[in-house]
């Protein structure tokens, strides 16, 4: 018998076992107010995303490996009980796919990648990617400069990390393969670019989360705290420092090396996977001019800040600019101001006749078509996340981070950056586990410099695991921005996450000891410039050309 028959009878063997359980030992399915699983509060509340996410790297396909871990995330909650698992994974508040579906943020969400999707196939069909791409060659002469002008973008695309991650990617990819750089890095680049850059950038939707995290009553000025954290921030400040050494010094290294290699070679994937690939044979405008991506890129930006001010009550006179930022509804604002742009790019394209009304309809089914997989990739991760969240893991990483607290006063900033490292890349989400984590952080230190320094362990711990997570909305973002396989992506920019994580621990302890911004932060500028320079001499140029 072959391991596929095998597997396939421990399958069923095992779905037999749940259902004569269920039958056996029934559950009130009418009465859940006092339910309790027996793995809530324990390491077996992390077992769901762990197994998902090393299946995802084993398997390399993350659709599967997902939802293994929801199905064993729903039948650990039932304690087995097969009819409660099924219901958990589907219905249950705040947990289930149907549930997460008609979750409003989350749906909000969704429309804004749709609209996105649909706004990059206009920019391609129109031609105006084309004739940017033609531009951007008289300009950029070698694949530093496409690197280093993809990151410089997404810098320049501070306010969201979705937005971020879509509009670097439809606008630089056209650039970047012409370079010959792998879809592999294009999408690190947009990684490093989008969460990094965002939790840094006090107008964000990223600092308004943060602002909203620091509990009520405790007399402390969000946003305040928030802009004292950025020069403790080590994670996204050194990541970008790294992004910018390895670009202009063109190395390279772990798998990132082979699809580099690969890249100038002619082979911009390496692996099997090409997604979109298929991209290439559409047929192109080529009467479009540059200004038909650069406008819609522009009315964009601009419209996405307008609303969000308009969400923060600054046209009302209610808050002033900077407050307006912070109270701001990030997920409306985007999805009002992606709609907007789309309006303006059929007036604007019908006004240039570069397209047609059919071919304007035709890019719309084109547009949802192309955010299909991530889309189903971020209802599993969120489902996922919710598994998790429900079992009770925060609670869990609570009581460790607590019990640490008291032990370990001058190392907690190191303590809270690995647990919140650990935690975002088991669920996904950095906005969840520094909303766990900064109430945990302020009870420990309501005041002075360690408060400080702990919360910028929280936010850097939160995006370094956010930043190499499997399920990371940000991380399968940045997949379909570079247009890459996702499990090539991960596996592809995890030796450089931990690179940098590794300098952010070391950079806490000081961070502890000392206490002082300047010093602190020359400290760990040094400490990852060492480290690189290391690895450079142990690896070598990555390119040569």
């Amino acid at each position: 018998m072959n391991r596929k028959k095998k597997t396939s009878l421990i399958l069923m063997l095992v779905i037999l076992l749940l259902a004569i359980y269920t039958f056996a030992c029934p559950v009130d399915m009418t009465n859940l107010k006092d339910y309790s699983s027996f793995a809530e509060k324990s390491f077996f509340s992390l077992l769901p995303p762990i197994i998902a996410i090393t299946l995802s790297l084993i398997t390399k396909e993350v659709f599967s490996s997902l939802f293994v871990g929801i199905v064993c995330g729903a039948v650990i909650y039932s304690n087995f009980n097969l009819e409660l698992a099924m219901h958990t994974m589907l219905f249950k508040k705040d947990i289930g796919m149907v549930e997460q579906l008609t979750d409003s943020t989350h749906m909000g969400i969704l429309v804004f990648l749709v609209v996105l999707g649909i706004i990059v196939s206009l920019m391609n069909r129109a031609g105006g990617s084309v004739a940017f791409g033609e531009w951007a060659k008289q300009h950029i002469k070698t694949r530093t400069g496409a690197q280093l002008a993809t990151m410089f973008l997404g810098i320049l695309i501070f306010i969201d990390d979705y937005f971020n991650c879509l509009t670097v990617g439809s606008v630089m990819r056209p650039i970047t393969d012409g370079h010959k750089v792998s879809r592999a890095k294009l999408s690190y680049i947009i990684d490093a670019t989008a969460a990094p850059v965002c939790i840094i950038a006090p107008i964000s939707s990223w600092a308004a989360a943060v602002t909203s995290s620091v509990p009520e009553g405790s007399n402390i000025n969000g946003f305040v705290v928030f802009l004292r954290t950025i020069p403790y921030n080590y994670y996204a400040l050194l990541t970008l420092i790294m992004l910018a050494y390895i670009t202009i010094r063109r190395i390279d290294y772990g798998s990132m090396r082979i699809h580099e290699e690969n890249a100038i070679k002619g082979d911009l994937y390496t692996t099997p996977e090409r997604p979109y690939a298929s991209e290439k044979e559409k047929v192109v405008n080529h009467k479009g001019k540059v200004i038909d991506l650069v406008l819609p890129v522009i009315v964009l930006i601009l419209t996405c800040a307008l609303f969000m001010l308009y969400t923060g009550k600054f046209f009302t006179g209610d808050n002033n600019f900077v407050d307006a930022f912070a109270n701001a509804e990030a997920q409306p604002a985007l999805v009002m101001g992606a709609f907007v742009t789309l309006i303006f790019m059929f007036i604007l394209y019908m006004y240039r006749d570069v397209l047609s009304f059919e071919e304007f309809m035709s890019c719309i089914s084109e547009g949802f078509q192309s955010m299909v997989s991530p889309i189903i990739i971020l209802t599993f991760a969120w489902t996922l996340s919710g598994m998790t969240k429900t079992l009770g893991a925060e609670k869990y990483v609570s009581t460790l981070v607590r019990t640490s607290a008291s032990a370990f006063t001058i190392f907690l900033p190191t303590v809270i950056f690995a647990v919140a490292m650990g935690l975002s890349f088991a669920t996904g989400t950095s906005w969840g586990t520094f909303g766990i984590l900064i109430p945990i952080v302020v009870g420990v230190f309501p005041s002075g410099e360690m408060m400080v320094i702990s919360i910028a362990s929280c936010l850097s711990g939160a995006v370094c695991g956010d930043h190499c997570s499997p399920i990371s909305d940000t991380t399968i973002m940045a997949s379909a921005g570079g247009q890459c396989s996702h499990v090539n992506h991960v596996s592809t920019q995890l030796p450089y996450v931990l690179t940098v994580a590794a300098v952010s621990m070391v950079s806490y302890i000081f961070a502890g000891i000392i206490q002082n911004t300047i010093i602190n932060l020359v400290i760990s500028i040094a400490l990852l410039i060492a480290v690189l320079f290391f690895i450079e001499k142990r690896s070598g140029q990555e390119e040569k050309v």
